[in-house]
Formats: C-alpha cells, sequence, structure tokens
C-alpha cells in the first residue's frame, strides 16, 4: 500500500485532527516562551508536560531590552489516547536501544538545522556531548542564508545558538511556493509488519517536512503502531530524498514455551560419574551408577508453561499466539507431589530412577551379576541384592539388608540390616562384614564379622573374628569353629570346637556385650598412651621447676616451655579422668548384665580351646564330647549339651525383599 500527499494535504490534515481534538479538555495560556507556557498548561490539566499537545494561536516577539515585547498564547490540550499509546508503545519497544546509543555517543559535536515551515525560517541548535564543539553563530549564519532565509532575526538566531535548546524557533521568512513543497510516499511491506517512507525534496520556495506532518501522513495510510519517534525526527532534521527509511516495525507474535521438567538427578545411566584418587589417579570402583535419595528430598520440578505474547502489525492488527501446552508430573512408585503442586518429592529412602517416562524410587538395589569393576562399589539407600558374587577388593553399604546369591570374597559389607551369604565368605585375612542385625552364611573363613544380633551359619568358621550381641551358631553336619577368636553375649553353638591336629588358637567368649568389650580394650589403649605422655611431660616440668629454684628465676622463652607444659598436662589428665568415668560406666553395664552365657557343642571340643564366660577363663585339656559350658559361683562348668533354638534355625534367614 502506497500513498502520496503535498504539503497542503498535510495542513488539511492537521487541521483535521486539531478539530478533533478540540472537543477534548484545553487551556488557553500565555507566557513568554511555549516551554513557560506548557508547564502552567501542565499545572492547570494537572498533566505532565510529555502528555501534552498544543496548537500555537498568537506567536511572541522578543523585544530589544525587553521594548515590544510580545507573549506567546497557545491552546494545550491533552494528548489523543491513540497517539499516546503509539508513543508509549515506542517508547517500550526502543527505549533501551536509545539509552544505549546515548551511552555510545558521549562525545558528540552540536549540530544545526534549517527547516522552512509554513509558518516560515525554522533554527534549531542542538548542544554537544562531552567534550564536542559548539554550533558558532557563523555556521548558523552559513545555513539561513544557504536557505535563502529573508528578513532574518539575528538576535534570534545568536540566541538560540547561545542556549542551544534543541528546539526550531522562527527567524526569519521566505518566498513560499506551495507547489515546490516537499512530499512523501509510505509503502507498508512484509505483512504489514513494516512501514518505510521516501521524501522528495522540495523546489525553491518549498517548505520541508515537519515531524508533526510525516507522523499525521502515516495516521492518514493507517500506520499507527511500531513507529520510531527517533527516526521520524531525523527525517525532520537531516532530510534523505528518494531514499526508502523504515520508520516502524511491528512485533512478532511470541508463542508459549510448553512446560518442561527438570531433573534434580542423572536421568541417562549410561553417564558415569568416576571418582579421582587423592593423586589424580580415576578410582574405577567409584563408579556412581546408584543415584541415593531420602524420604522428602526434590526428584525434579515442573517448568509452567509460558503464555503467548500476541504481535501487532504497524496498522494496528493484532497478531495471535499460541500459549505453551502443559505436560503431566513424571510420577511413578514412591514418588509424591509437594504442597506447591510443581515439584516431586521422594517418599522413602532409595535409589532414583527415570524409566519409560517415570520418577520412581526403588527400596531393592538388584545386581544381575557379580560385584566386580562392571558395578563398581555400590552404596544405597535401601536393601542390595546381588544376584552373583561379590569380588575380591570391592564395598557394599546399605541402609537394608544385604543378601548375596554367591560368595563374598576380600571385601567389605556394611548393612544396617541383616547379610545373607548364600554360600560362604572367604575373606583371606581381609574381608570384613558387619551388620545391624545378623549375618547368615554357608562357611566363613578368615573374615572379620561383626553383628548386632546373631551369626548364623551351616558349614563352619575358620580362622575368624566374629562377634555378635546375641549368638554365634554354627550347625549343620560340618558344623565346626576351628581357629580365631569368638564373641557372643548370650551363646556359642556348633557341633565341633576346636581341632584335633591343633593349629590356630580358638578361643569362645560369652556372657558380656563384645562391643563394650571392645570399647573397654580400646579405651585401656587410649589411657596407657595417655600416661606415658604425664610422664614424660612431669618429668621436663620437674627439670624446669629445679632449674627456676636454682637460679630464682628461668629465661623467657624457657618460662613459656614450663607454662605450656602444665597446660598441657592438665589437659591430658582430664582426658585421663574422661576415660576411667567412661570405662567404670561400662564396667557397671557389664556386671549388671543378666545374660549368663553359654558355650555348647554337640559333638567334640578339643584340647587347646579357650572358654571364657564373663572374666572366668578355662583352657581345655582333654578332649570332651556332647556338654555344655557355663558359669556358676564363679566357676566353669559342664552340663548336658543343650541344644539350639530351633524355632530359630527353622525360621532361615530373612526375605531380603521384605527388609524394614
Amino acid at each position: 500500500m502506497a500513498g502520496r500527499v503535498g504539503m497542503e494535504g498535510v495542513r488539511a490534515l492537521m487541521a483535521r485532527y486539531l478539530e478533533d481534538d478540540r472537543d477534548r479538555r484545553s487551556v488557553v495560556v500565555e507566557a513568554k516562551s511555549v516551554e513557560e507556557a506548557l508547564r502552567d498548561a501542565g499545572i492547570q490539566l494537572e498533566l505532565p508536560v510529555k502528555r501534552l499537545e498544543y496548537e500555537v494561536l498568537d506567536r511572541g516577539v522578543d523585544g530589544p531590552l525587553g521594548l515590544g515585547a510580545k507573549p506567546w498564547r497557545i491552546r494545550a490540550y491533552e494528548t489523543a489516547a491513540r497517539r499516546e499509546a503509539a508513543a508509549e508503545a515506542v517508547e517500550e519497544l526502543a527505549g533501551d536501544v536509545a539509552l544505549a546509543a546515548i551511552e555510545e555517543e558521549k562525545d558528540r559535536d552540536g549540530e544545526c538545522f534549517v527547516r522552512l515551515g509554513s509558518d516560515g525560517a525554522l533554527l534549531k541548535v542542538t548542544e554537544p556531548r562531552g567534550r564536542g564543539k559548539r554550533v558558532s553563530e557563523r555556521v548558523a549564519f552559513d545555513r539561513v542564508q544557504a536557505r535563502a532565509v529573508r528578513d532574518v532575526n539575528e538576535d534570534l538566531v545568536r540566541d538560540t545558538v547561545k542556549r542551544a535548546e534543541g528546539e526550531y524557533v522562527l527567524v526569519g521568512t521566505f518566498i513560499a511556493n506551495p507547489a515546490n513543497d516537499a512530499f512523501l510516499t509510505v509503502d507498508v511491506s512484509d505483512q504489514e509488519m513494516r512501514a518505510s517512507v521516501m521524501m522528495t525534496q522540495p523546489g525553491p520556495g518549498g517548505a520541508d517536512l515537519s515531524k508533526e506532518s510525516i507522523l499525521a501522513f502515516l495516521r492518514n495510510n493507517k500506520v499507527v503502531y511500531g513507529i520510531d519517534p527517533e527516526k521520524v525526527q531525523e527525517l525532520e532534521d537531516k532530510p534523505r530524498y528518494r531514499e526508502p527509511v523504515v520508520v516502524a516495525e511491528g512485533d512478532k507474535p511470541y508463542n508459549g514455551k510448553d512446560s518442561t521438567v527438570k531433573f534434580n538427578f542423572e536421568t541417562d545411566r549410561t553417564k558415569l560419574n568416576m571418582k579421582e584418587t587423592a593423586d589424580g589417579r580415576v578410582d574405577f570402583k567409584e563408579l556412581g551408577l546408584i543415584q541415593n535419595v531420602v524420604a522428602g528430598q526434590p526428584l525434579a520440578r515442573k517448568v509452567p508453561p509460558e503464555p503467548g505474547r500476541p504481535g501487532r502489525t504497524v496498522t494496528g492488527k493484532t497478531l495471535p499466539a499460541r500459549n505453551g501446552k502443559d505436560v503431566p508430573l513424571p510420577i511413578g512408585k514412591n514418588v509424591r507431589v509437594a504442597d506447591d503442586g510443581q515439584t516431586l518429592l521422594a517418599e522413602i529412602n532409595g535409589q532414583v530412577t527415570y524409566l519409560n517416562g517415570k520418577i520412581n524410587v526403588e527400596e531393592i538395589f538388584l545386581v544381575p551379576g557379580d560385584v566386580n569393576l562392571k558395578t563398581g562399589n555400590i552404596m544405597f539407600l535401601g536393601t542390595v541384592i546381588v544376584a552373583g558374587s561379590v569380588e575380591d577388593g570391592f564395598r557394599i553399604k546399605a541402609s537394608g539388608n544385604v543378601e548375596v546369591k554367591g560368595n563374598v570374597g576380600k571385601a567389605d559389607i556394611y548393612a544396617e540390616g541383616d547379610v545373607i551369604v548364600h554360600q560362604g565368605v572367604t575373606g583371606k585375612g581381609g574381608g570384613s562384614i558387619r551388620a545391624g542385625k545378623s549375618v547368615w552364611a554357608k562357611f566363613i573363613e578368615n573374615a572379620t564379622i561383626e553383628a548386632g544380633d546373631s551369626v548364623i551359619a551351616s558349614d563352619g568358621l575358620v580362622n575368624s573374628q566374629i562377634s555378635a550381641n546375641k549368638r554365634i551358631i554354627c550347625h549343620g553336619k560340618r558344623a565346626s569353629i576351628v581357629g580365631g577368636r569368638y564373641r557372643a553375649c548370650e551363646e556359642i553353638n556348633a557341633k565341633t570346637l576346636g581341632s584335633p591336629v591343633g593349629g590356630a588358637e580358638t578361643i569362645a567368649e560369652v556372657g558380656y556385650d563384645p562391643r563394650s568389650k571392645e570399647r573397654l580394650d580400646q579405651l585401656a589403649a587410649q589411657a596407657n598412651q595417655l600416661r606415658k605422655q604425664i610422664d614424660e611431660f612431669e618429668k621436663n616440668i620437674q627439670t624446669l621447676v629445679a632449674l627456676k629454684k636454682a637460679r630464682k628465676t628461668l629465661p623467657e622463652d624457657k618460662e613459656a616451655v614450663l607454662r605450656d607444659h602444665l597446660a598441657r598436662r592438665e589437659e591430658l589428665v582430664a582426658e585421663v579422668r574422661n576415660i576411667v568415668r567412661e570405662t567404670e560406666s561400662i564396667q557397671a553395664y557389664l556386671a549388671n548384665l543378666k545374660a549368663k552365657g553359654r558355650i555348647s557343642a554337640s559333638g567334640k571340643v578339643y584340647p587347646g580351646v579357650k572358654i571364657v564366660i564373663k572374666d572366668i577363663h578355662e583352657e581345655i585339656k582333654v578332649e570332651q564330647k556332647g556338654l555344655t559350658f557355663y558359669l556358676d559361683n564363679m566357676l566353669i562348668r559342664t552340663t548336658k549339651y543343650e541344644e539350639v533354638d530351633e524355632e530359630l534355625l527353622k525360621r532361615g534367614p530373612p526375605d531380603a525383599y521384605q527388609a524394614d
């Protein structure tokens, strides 16, 4: 679409718009200048100056020394709603760009413009920026003369140059020839998303196009949105003839983004998270394949869909936009939605997984084969079930049970529940198992075992260090305890104790809490070490005190050493006191322990086996058979073999799937 209009047409359009605007609230104001009149009008209309439009009723005149001066008389009224909306839209879109341009132009020379309008010849002078040069009077007069301006008010030209307010000021007249006025055409293209104008140069006596006339022409051609006021102002000041200039651009519609889910864990299980050791080497046993979570932990959060933003053409047409689509939360097993309706939380401790578009928390981690370099070490907040074996050098930690269908080698297993080994444990002098409840295995060799409840094996316990808060049971056809140290609070029961050929020492201890007894041993070792340190400090203190007594005084450095030794000795003595108190407390607990303790063998007890019940020790001298050892009046006595609790053996190991 294109249009064309001359200056007379513009004047007619402006007159029509002014007539429309007169219906709105307005005031007539007189003042020395237009700016002062606008300020007074803004006060009367209770509006900011930027929201005012005006028409000049009488032009003011500045007389020499104030003689013959005439005030400006204007009619001011509120900006039309459609104009204000367009201006605000332009300001919003172009504000950041304009600000950036100002920042870039810190140093800029002042400029001088001459425009021939319907009212006469007008001059505008702008201030320089930063270190820019000011416009000289000579330049201003040259520009005025170049446009054949007549009746030039030289004083007003000088004043305009001096003030450099950036506003057009009437400084003279010219011989008008309306037929030679500049005119322009407008072209709306790109599906009404862009408007360009092209100006023709005025001929002799022809008037230039003003900013107001350009805006009016755009409105007349239905260009009402996205107008760039700086481009229009530039066309007024520095006309570009026979060259299309983009003065308005529309807004493209923005389709809102669909909602997304942000995961707080790695959903791609193929990505390994191997750890480095202190020396920078990769630890291939720490693969980080299990992602543990605790109850209440945020697993994922949905980002809501974005609403679409409609666009607008330069002709004001609205372009619809699509709102983003919502997606359901990927809620799976043992997962719940938080109160905000957007966050997914774990309901239990366990392993978080993302399968088939759902987030699940598994309380059981199943290893389909062996625990080896392929799986790495395992740490899991739940129960671990290993379908194969646990190879040497690997570790399993679980907050539930650990069940191994095969064997356990020189490995470490820690479980807050039960540890169930369907085959055997061959620790090779380095493997260890610690269970909060019981340990079940076919056999245990050369391993360290600790159980909060019982240790139960069917084929034998060999050369191991085993302690249990309740029982150690070895019950089966080859149920022998040979070599090692075995400590239980209530009972040790096996078919055979010791070996007919001697070998490693076999010690069976009952009647006390193994962990408390172990703690007593630790405390005793700590106390001995502290007492040795106290003795060393005491010797040094005595030497320094004797030296001070002989010399009446000590050098400052030795005096400082003496003070330090005295303070350190007091710290060590306080530590020993604490150890003594803890030792006495444990001893009192063990003394009041109601567990009587018994050691039983349905078969033979070979010479060399050491029996310990509470604090009473006895070494077997001759082979014995089918008996139970117990404590009576601080003496170890024997009686006929007492059977183990059959109900316990019938029950068998727990089902790992039913772990608490």
